[in-house]
């Protein structure tokens, strides 16, 4: 698919800086192994603040430096200073669906017009509090809608779609239980 287009960014992709990193993943499985970490740090109240200050691609450390802040609102015990972290979950979900449907959409030589996902999602606190072992702590649905426009077909963009939902890292990071390692270090 990536020959049909070569040359010509669409909806702001380089699709042949793709196709040479999809050439490189092929002749090398090495170059497709990335590592992601982030530091959060406590900052009073229920404010924290994480550090991303790189990611490892193919055995490579690249350096990186973004801090993402959370904060709960006023209601549940915050200073409402940002977004809470079940709305950065969900951020975090949608932006990474997002460059699937862009990336189809480009691979597909589709100019988008719009792209809109819209996420929500209902807990209930009682979990969360430890007030009853018969409340998960979390989700038990999460629902979102994609809306999309450009020049492509229904068809089309329902293949993307479909896509989408089978190669997103995000997608299977929520439809799916993830096996968790923690470990706890005092002092």
């Amino acid at each position: 698919m990536l020959d049909t287009v070569k040359n010509a960014p669409v909806n702001g992709l380089d699709l042949d800086a793709l196709g040479e990193v999809v050439e490189a993943i092929q002749k090398d499985a090495g170059k497709a192994l990335v590592a992601f970490n982030v530091t959060t740090r406590w900052q009073g109240q229920t404010r924290s603040e994480t550090t991303v200050d790189g990611y490892t691609l193919g055995g490579e450390r690249i350096a990186r430096s973004h801090t993402i802040v959370a904060d709960e609102p006023f209601e549940l015990l915050g200073a409402d200073g940002a977004a809470n972290p079940q709305e950065l979950l969900m951020a975090a979900f949608n932006a990474c669906i997002t460059v699937g449907y862009v990336a189809g959409a480009s691979l597909k030589g589709i100019t988008l017009d719009s792209l809109e996902i819209r996420t929500k999602g209902e807990l209930d606190l009682r979990g969360f509090l430890g007030l009853s072992d018969n409340v998960a702590p979390g989700y038990q649905n999460v629902d979102y809608e994609v809306r999309i426009s450009g020049d492509g077909s229904p068809a089309d963009f329902e293949e993307i779609h479909q896509t989408v939902m089978k190669t997103s890292p995000n997608y299977f990071n929520m439809s799916r239980p993830i096996k968790m390692n923690g470990s706890l270090r005092v002092g």
